[in-house]
């Protein structure tokens, strides 16, 4: 593996890099693309190898007989995360954006109120407001840069009409790995208010060292009959474009509805997510997700030094994935003016604050998922486009 190998994206169809003069008017020759959350690595030889292997049998029909795939999703979980998933309890969705949308649709109705913990993850409300169901958002509490939940708050908040409750964890983009008791409080939370809870586990993979993920439904059995948990190899492994999301439910009630939904809208897996999917939850895979931690690492590092260089400035502790969440509240300029420097003066493009709800609006975030080298030039970037602070 070999991380710092800077691959020319470039004219790919890559969202993050073709798109980038368009969106932000920031040059392709000299710009860097630190905002779309993919990474610009290549993925593990084995997902490349079972690609490869479909491309030589030279037919791409139709995906049959799912166990194996299954199977190495059941031995993922188990492996890395001390989790027990049965084959029946596994759906395949189109990535977990379009988990989410058959979530809502599936456990609420037009109306509905689906809570969100902001800031947070942009297209969870982006699906369901589109799904004319209302957004509540319940703030974290940004406590010296470290988020932290609010549930005697949020109790005030709910009004009654609220039916499902859906969680970021590890958090995106504060980079929290949630405690066990935070966990406890949200399973609670939701008992309380007779909520669905839907955890979106997709950073899972990606934690940092001294933190531990713990999966929702190994918190609390007693919430085992409104848990949909979700996870997916597109963060971990870089294969966003394969659309391959897992959607674990294990209540069969809650599976017999989301079933239903999905044999409504005729939905089937995309065979090359599937073959990605299986060849990268294996040993392989492992090693590889291993080498990537103390990778990112290193980067993140790097990336944090320069930002608490700079008066005014602050990086919330990354403890998972690869998305630093950058607060220029202490600088004491608007928010025009410090996005400006970022992107028009260090001409780093990055995700804005205020897409991820209420609480984000002095924040930018940025993605380290890409050569030392690169991280290492925006860092010296910045220190220059605030070089009056320091």
């Amino acid at each position: 593996m070999n991380f710092d190998e800077n691959i020319d994206r470039f004219g790919s169809h890559s969202v993050k890099w073709d798109m980038m003069e368009k969106i932000y008017g920031v040059s392709a020759d000299d710009g860097i693309a630190m905002w779309v959350a993919d990474m610009d690595f290549r993925p593990p030889a084995c997902v490349t190898n079972a690609v490869k292997g479909m491309i030589n049998t030279g037919v791409f029909g139709y995906y049959g007989d799912d166990a194996a795939y299954r199977d190495a999703i059941r031995w993922w979980m188990k492996e890395r995360h001390n989790w027990s998933v049965e084959r029946d309890e596994i759906f395949s969705t189109h990535g977990l954006v379009n988990g989410t949308g058959l979530c809502v649709d599936a456990f609420s109705a037009v109306g509905d109120g689906v809570v969100l913990t902001t800031p947070v993850y942009h297209a969870f409300a982006r699906v369901i407001k589109a799904a004319g169901r209302e957004v509540v958002e319940c703030e974290l509490v940004n406590n010296n840069g470290h988020y932290e939940m609010d549930f005697d708050a949020w109790d005030a908040q709910m009004k009654g009409h609220e039916t499902m409750f859906i969680l970021c964890s590890p958090h995106n983009p504060g980079g929290r790995v949630w405690s066990r008791e935070e966990l406890q409080g949200v399973a609670d939370f939701c008992k309380r208010h007779d909520l669905i809870l839907v955890s979106d586990e997709i950073h899972h993979d990606l934690v940092y060292p001294g933190k531990t993920h713990i999966p929702m439904v190994n918190v609390d059995p007693s919430i085992l009959d409104r848990l949909v948990m979700m996870t997916a190899t597109t963060k971990t492994f870089n294969l966003a474009g394969g659309l391959t999301g897992n959607v674990i439910i294990p209540d069969e009630a809650l599976r017999a509805k989301f079933a239903a939904r999905m044999g409504a809208l005729g939905m089937s897996p995309n065979s090359f997510g599937l073959f990605m999917a299986e060849a990268a939850y294996s040993p392989e895979g492992a090693a590889w997700v291993d080498g990537l931690i103390e990778y990112l690492d290193g980067n993140r590092k790097i990336l944090d030094a320069a930002i608490q260089s700079i008066p005014g400035l602050s990086s919330m502790p990354l403890e998972a994935t690869y998305l630093s969440w950058v607060d220029f509240s202490g600088t004491g300029m608007s928010r025009e003016d410090f996005t400006g420097r970022v992107e028009q003066g260090a001409r780093v493009c990055v995700n804005h604050g205020p897409t991820f709800g209420k609480g984000g609006d002095d924040f930018l975030r940025f993605n380290i998922a890409t050569p030392r080298a690169r991280v290492e030039e925006a860092a010296s970037r910045l220190a220059k486009a605030f070089s009056d602070l320091q």
